[in-house]
């Protein structure tokens, strides 16, 4: 019998690929201890990402991987996650009790970008992430109607705010300020100055992932966001139309030229399915999101139908995740979610925080 060796379950385990990550796990750093004890074999995973509806899935595939070594007799592998803060743009300081900053982005209105961000940040707790959304629409405010939240946020000392909770997330918006109907009749440097103090005097608390719904286009909040905020990463959402393509293109060079990561693009309404009789169509065209990712080299997260109950269901003010969790769309959503989170572990850590910050002082 053929003594079991680190080296032969690293090799089985690089066999397996992860689909959110695509690359082996040994590769991606997340191995952190394997005891062997004669053909006993223990593994602990940790992931850079959230995934507890899929952690059962792939610790069924590893030790397949690692039963199959000659000589192993038992397996037993343990999961778990770990979710780091990253880099953002060179001279901003990350936000107090927030991690990470991921800007919901498209180039036009209408494209299902604030539908999309609730729902990946709904997501993104239910893989057991901490999570956070802003709604930086300072015109437009959606998401105290897609949370379902009324009323106003407390402000214990009179500067600060403390974030309204919907499905535990933290979230804050202008829109819990200002009555539903009000306009918001200001000029660009006051909508920046608004979006500034909505996310600094806000009392984020231990967020893993802080989501911000961005307005379309790429106007003064998007060169507010690039330049004052610390974003570790963006998502552009699109439509297969090829006008929605046009602008979301716009939305991705702003980004690069702002050296902000881009995760990746999602496609929305990429497919009708008739709740009559089944019948597929892409009314909006078919295959433009992936296109676009390998034209511009960024990742495809993936693509969402034109359904009547992601509508419905956000409008409601109980998005499809919470609403119909184990239905296709909310799992779509929560692979989209893993996908992000999953592409930002890849990317370089923030240490800036563990650092104790040196005074230096002449008495």
């Amino acid at each position: 019998m053929s003594a079991v060796t680190t080296a032969s379950i690293e090799d089985a385990l690089k066999e397996y690929i992860d689909p959110h990550l695509e690359k082996d796990l040994v590769a991606a750093k997340c191995v952190k201890n394997i005891d062997i004890d004669g053909d006993k074999v223990k593994i602990d995973i940790v992931l850079g990402y959230p995934a507890k509806s899929f952690q059962a899935k792939l610790e069924n595939e590893l030790k397949a991987k690692v039963e199959a070594v000659a000589g192993v007799g038992s397996v037993e592998i343990s999961t778990s996650c770990n979710i780091e803060a990253h880099t953002v743009q060179q001279n901003l300081k990350t936000i107090e009790g927030v991690k990470n900053i991921i800007a919901i982005a498209s180039g036009k209105g209408g494209v299902g970008k604030s539908t999309t961000a609730v729902n990946l940040a709904l997501a993104l707790s239910v893989e057991g992430a901490n999570v956070g959304i802003l709604d930086a629409d300072i015109y437009g405010p959606s998401q105290p109607r897609m949370l379902g939240i009324s009323g106003k946020p407390e402000s214990p000392d009179g500067k600060s705010l403390e974030p309204m909770m919907s499905y535990d997330l933290q979230a804050m918006s202008i829109g819990f300020l200002i009555e539903e109907d009000t306009p918001m009749i200001w000029r660009g440097p006051m909508v920046t100055q608004a979006l500034e103090q909505l996310l600094h005097d806000t009392n984020w608390s231990n967020l893993d992932y802080l989501i911000i719904d961005l307005p379309p286009g790429t106007g003064d909040t998007h060169l507010t966001l690039a330049q004052k905020v610390p974003v570790s990463g963006a998502v552009i959402v699109t439509t297969p139309q090829d006008i929605a393509l046009l602008d979301a293109r716009k939305g991705l060079k702003m980004f690069e030229k702002v050296e902000v990561p881009v995760l990746g693009i999602v496609e929305n309404m990429s497919i009708h399915i008739c709740s009559e009789c089944g019948h597929e169509e892409y009314i909006f065209g078919q295959g433009g999101g992936m296109s676009m990712s390998e034209e511009f080299d960024v990742d495809f997260l993936g693509s969402l139908p034109l359904d009547i109950r992601i509508r419905a269901e956000t409008d409601s003010g109980k998005p499809t995740v919470v609403a119909n969790p184990d239905h296709r769309i909310s799992e779509i959503y929560k692979e989209i979610a893993r996908r992000t989170a999953a592409k930002l572990s890849l990317q370089g850590k923030n240490y800036s925080a563990k650092f104790p910050q040196i005074v230096i002082q002449n008495n």
